[in-house]
């Protein structure tokens, strides 16, 4: 903003605010905290201050704009410069000619969204044979060494209820967590407790009782 358009934003804020007080360094005072925005920004926050309040300042104006570029950068995404990305200073020089074209209004946030395309044929197959990330032969292997998660999926598979889908009472270890043994450390401290790879019996009826209650309402 140069000095012909602070007297102008003037006469416009005193048209808006009649009651406010101007005189002929009132410009000069403006322009010296307004030059870095554009008339056109000046005036928009011009317009809605005073729509609230009987004045105007120039440091409400200013905040004004700077929240408005703000808000403008916040959904902006950078394209890609088409400048030569081996030219650093023109690569920079293009981003920052963008950004402040958004952040003034003179040009559209980008928005871009990460997408897509259509999964490949052979790639749907192979991950329809697999059915996990892991699989079913390789996670079976596996079985010995993580007997909760074995034994959860065998019950699964047999109609039977699944342990870990509802919080234990008896050792409070919450849905999805093993069950879990106390123990007396010796000497009298504190107990320590170990991972069960079975359920506690009150789980389990716990779990069943769940079960037929779902399968109730989905009759």
């Amino acid at each position: 903003m140069n000095s012909q358009e602070a007297a102008a934003l003037c006469r416009y804020v005193r048209a808006l605010c009649p009651q406010q007080k101007f005189d002929e360094y009132t410009p000069d005072a403006w322009h010296d905290l307004l030059y870095p925005f554009r008339l056109d920004e000046a005036r928009t926050a011009a317009v809605a201050i005073a729509s609230t309040q009987p004045f105007v300042s120039p440091g409400e104006i200013a905040a004004a704009v700077r929240r408005t570029r703000a808000e403008r950068l916040h959904r902006h995404t950078d394209p890609t410069p088409a400048a030569n990305p081996d030219d650093p200073h023109a690569y920079r020089a293009e981003l920052l000619a963008t950004r402040q074209a958004v952040a003034t209004g003179q040009q559209q946030p980008a928005q871009h969204e990460l997408t897509g395309g259509p999964i490949h044929p052979d790639v749907a197959r192979r991950l329809a044979e697999l059915g996990s990330y892991v699989p079913h032969h390789v996670d079976e292997a596996l079985d010995d060494y993580r007997p909760v998660k074995a034994a959860r999926r065998t019950a699964i598979q047999n109609g039977q209820p699944d342990a870990l889908s509802v919080p234990c009472d008896w050792c409070q270890a919450p849905a999805g967590e093993p069950c879990r043994a106390r123990r007396v450390v010796p000497g009298g401290g504190a107990t320590a407790s170990r991972r069960r790879s079975t359920p506690h019996p009150s789980r389990v009826d716990d779990a069943r009782d769940a079960q037929q209650e779902q399968e109730t309402k989905t009759a």
